[in-house]
């Protein structure tokens, strides 16, 4: 296992140099191409990815299912809270092996939030909501302490909600520092990557369905926000900005689309050098919706973006996509030691290997 994370990481640091010398992913021998690593459960969507490291994975799933490896992917375990199989998970946060916090989402008391710290052995319930206005859709963390979730407006504005103990209790936060929000806007709830941190305060929340998609920033830790436009189309029910990606308080990655088959996305991807305060459209995008975006490790031009119709690539820090590979997933995350996981519907679920 050291051995092929040696030379997938080698791999990984080729494809941070420019596009015309790039080996593309997935081409010519010994290309770095997506391993499926099959948890036997074709039944289940994966839209929650928590990589801890090239060993260690969580995914979070539909039928209120939760898997996690500790291999690489050659076993899993089932470790689904019981009694969950009425939820559906969309997003997981780990904190490496043991400890994981999970979200369900839906209208009312089908958002919950669920902490284990034994591996999934147990759970405890932390948070379930009582307003049949909200909706849950992501969640992020800035540290092992300190965390959000995001719900869709009620009355008019995003909720967020706020934990100071690794997600064992929740708050919500006061509305006041919350621009309004646009008619019809809302998040997607689509690869656990609406709602991204970076740093010990930054984070941004992305949206859809309204007017205009935008990219709302807090710099302290969802106290107060601002709101900007991003170029990828929105409009009621599909379209907006699915998942963002920073690889620091500036630079960042935003992807998106129409999520329904088969209709066009014309402009699936956006860019931000200025901590998301202005957005500028990629040059050559994704050829289609895209749902999940991360940047590749100790990378400061190579992110991936994926989607049910392919994953592409870029090299110069989102302005050009290419499609590497035209398998369907709908999340994916990458870690400090040189691995990157993906995982979507029919139970799929790959790493990057060589």
């Amino acid at each position: 296992m050291v051995a092929a994370g040696v030379a997938c990481g080698a791999a990984l640091a080729a494809l941070t140099v420019p596009v015309a010398e790039a080996r593309p992913l997935g081409q010519g021998s010994g290309a770095v191409h997506w391993a499926p690593k099959d948890p036997g459960t074709p039944q289940v969507r994966f839209r929650g990815l928590a990589a801890v490291d090239r060993h260690t994975a969580w995914l979070a799933g539909t039928g209120g299912t939760v898997l996690r490896t500790t291999d690489g992917g050659a076993s899993w375990r089932n470790v689904s809270p019981p009694g969950a199989g009425d939820l559906q998970f969309r997003d997981v946060e780990a904190f490496d092996a043991r400890r994981a916090v999970v979200l369900a989402i839906g209208e009312g008391e089908a958002s919950r939030v669920y902490r284990t710290d034994d591996g999934g052995a147990t759970w405890t319930e932390s948070f379930r909501n009582t307003d049949p206005n909200a909706f849950y859709d992501c969640l992020a963390f800035f540290d092992r302490r300190h965390g959000l979730a995001m719900g869709d407006p009620v009355d008019g504005r995003f909720r967020i909600l706020s934990t100071s103990d690794g997600g064992r209790s929740w708050r919500v936060l006061p509305a006041q520092g919350m621009p309004p929000a646009l008619d019809g806007e809302a998040g997607f709830a689509a690869s656990g990557q609406c709602l991204v941190t970076s740093g010990p305060k930054d984070v941004w929340l992305a949206t859809g369905g309204g007017a205009r998609a935008r990219v709302l920033h807090s710099a302290d830790r969802g106290l107060t926000w601002t709101a900007a436009d991003t170029p990828i189309p929105a409009g009621d029910p599909a379209k907006g900005v699915f998942a963002l990606a920073f690889r620091d308080g500036l630079h960042g990655l935003a992807v998106g689309g129409d999520y329904r088959p088969g209709q066009p996305s014309p402009q699936a991807a956006a860019v931000t050098a200025d901590g998301g305060r202005t957005w500028t459209p990629a040059a050559t995008p994704p050829p289609a919706y895209r749902s999940g975006a991360a940047w590749l490790p100790h990378s400061r031009t190579a992110a991936l973006a994926v989607g049910p119709t392919g994953t592409d690539l870029t090299t110069d820090g989102g302005r050009t996509w290419r499609t590497i590979d035209t398998g369907s997933y709908d999340t994916v995350a990458c870690t400090p030691d040189l691995s990157c996981w993906a995982a979507g519907e029919q139970g799929r679920v790959a790493r990057l290997e060589r």
